[in-house]
């Protein structure tokens, strides 16, 4: 299959393309690094990509800033980070992509642990988290011409822990090859309107 990976250097991108990218043809997208850039804040550029890439058989995202702080500290404007960064990004690549997908292609996006278990200073990442697990189960049962849609929520992954380790006390940090096996779930596999959480 060619699949388009947004997020593609990151941590949780490296392990989507370590798991996939022995089976597929992979486009790695990144904000400023990969074979296209790509802001996914910017409907425009989403347009671009696809308008580049052609019809393919799925894309996955795993991009998408937002804001952490005490709740306390957040004001509106660090809501509108997350809210026009991860979740409308991503909700955008999804309505987009729609036409360039080939029938029965997929659509994966990325949640997080702190949607469903949340942590101090990360109520703006919970907020979008859980957004876009019910953007994905509404999706679904709308989509046309068999095509799919997932999210993968991934835990406090091993290669995180040194840098964001402290914000989760007592989590079980998860490995990367668990990680890219959720993501290679939803492309490779049938179900759709499903979160693939990985605890």
């Amino acid at each position: 299959m060619k699949l388009i990976i947004i997020g593609a250097n990151g941590t949780v991108g490296s392990a989507i393309s370590n798991e996939l990218g022995a089976r597929h043809e992979l486009i790695r997208v990144g904000k400023a690094s990969g074979d296209i850039q790509l802001d996914i804040s910017d409907s425009a550029q989403i347009r671009a990509l696809f308008a580049r890439t052609g019809k393919v058989d799925g894309v996955v995202v795993a991009a998408g800033s937002v804001h952490f702080a005490p709740l306390n500290e957040i004001e509106e404007q660090h809501f509108h980070i997350g809210l026009n960064s991860k979740l409308m990004g991503q909700v955008n690549v999804a309505q987009i992509a729609q036409a360039y997908l080939h029938d029965g292609g997929s659509i994966t996006l990325t949640s997080g642990i702190v949607g469903e278990v949340p942590i101090r200073s990360g109520v703006s990442a919970a907020m979008v988290n859980g957004a876009l697990e019910g953007f994905v189960r509404g999706a679904a049962i709308e989509l046309p011409r068999g095509l799919r849609i997932n999210v993968v929520s991934p835990g406090l992954l091993e290669a995180s822990v040194a840098a964001l380790g402290s914000f989760f006390p007592g989590f079980e940090a998860v490995s990367a090859k668990r990680v890219g096996l959720a993501y290679a779930k939803s492309v490779e596999g049938a179900q759709t309107g499903q979160v693939y959480t990985v605890r």
